[in-house]
């Protein structure tokens, strides 16, 4: 009973920081600078997410098209980083050939550099390729991230047995059937978590120095400048930040139902 309530309370504490956020998205501007403040909202009023859709009607850019520009790299990134580190995993932990260690101690030492570090080279790199002002640009680069393949690889030589990949062969079946009807299907654990990490990331982009033209611009660039507006958009700004945090929060609770059943129920071991 004891570790139940500890579980809860800790459930409670790590959810205090969503509710306050939301709470003050719904705050009058005279409540958002009341000291002490207060935590939960008294007179809750929409104005806060009217106002975001009133300066973006002002602007020359439709809101829609910073929508759009956040979906597509968010989807198009995802779907990418997640098949192509899936079929990179495969390799490395289910087929043995020459330089397969290297390759991983590789994958693993890349993991300690930060963003910072390699954004010269990444930059010279895209602008080699044409992509500055592109979609490619932010699309591309998110494909070999190595925490994806990292994860993927590990979960593969824990919860994919070689007894089953051997059947399937003697069955016929040829390496790319298997990696569709055998492989993905049961490290779906994997790749439902990898596309919450992915999707965050890319979902949270904003100003970058690959992109120049403002109808190129993600949503949270477009928000971003709304907050600069200073002091007099604090609400404005608490608004923002609930609205950048939903898709996010959605996608995660549609598919935690799906990770803890099949980390619960699949994969064998031999």
């Amino acid at each position: 009973m004891g570790i139940f309530v500890f579980i809860a309370l800790t459930g409670i504490f790590m959810a205090l920081p969503v509710v306050y956020a939301i709470s003050n998205a719904f705050k009058p501007f005279n409540e958002l600078w009341l000291f002490p403040p207060r935590f939960f909202v008294r007179r809750p009023t929409l104005k806060n997410f009217r106002d975001i859709f009133i300066i973006m009607s002002n602007s020359w850019v439709p809101f829609s098209r910073y929508i759009f520009n956040t979906f597509f790299i968010s989807i198009a990134g995802t779907a990418g980083h997640v098949i192509l580190s899936s079929m990179c995993a495969y390799a490395l932990a289910k087929h043995k050939f020459y330089g397969a260690r290297l390759i991983f101690n590789i994958i693993v030492l890349s993991l300690m550099f930060n963003a910072t570090v390699t954004a010269i080279p990444n930059y010279l790199i895209i602008a080699n390729l044409g992509w500055i002002d592109k979609f490619w640009s932010l699309i591309v680069p998110a494909f070999a991230a190595p925490l994806g393949l990292y994860l993927m690889k590990q979960f593969m030589e824990q919860m994919l047995p070689d007894a089953m990949l051997q059947s399937a062969r003697i069955d016929g079946a040829s390496e790319w059937k298997m990696f569709w009807i055998i492989v993905m299907p049961i490290v779906k654990p994997a790749w439902l978590t990898l596309i919450i990490f992915s999707f965050q990331g890319l979902w949270n982009i904003g100003n970058t120095v690959y992109i120049y033209r403002e109808e190129m611009k993600t949503l949270n660039y477009a928000l971003g400048q709304i907050i600069a507006g200073g002091i007099a958009r604090a609400g404005v700004g608490s608004a923002i930040g609930v609205l950048m945090m939903v898709v996010p929060v959605l996608i995660f609770l549609l598919t935690q139902s799906n990770i803890i059943t099949t980390m619960s129920t699949s994969g064998m071991k031999e």
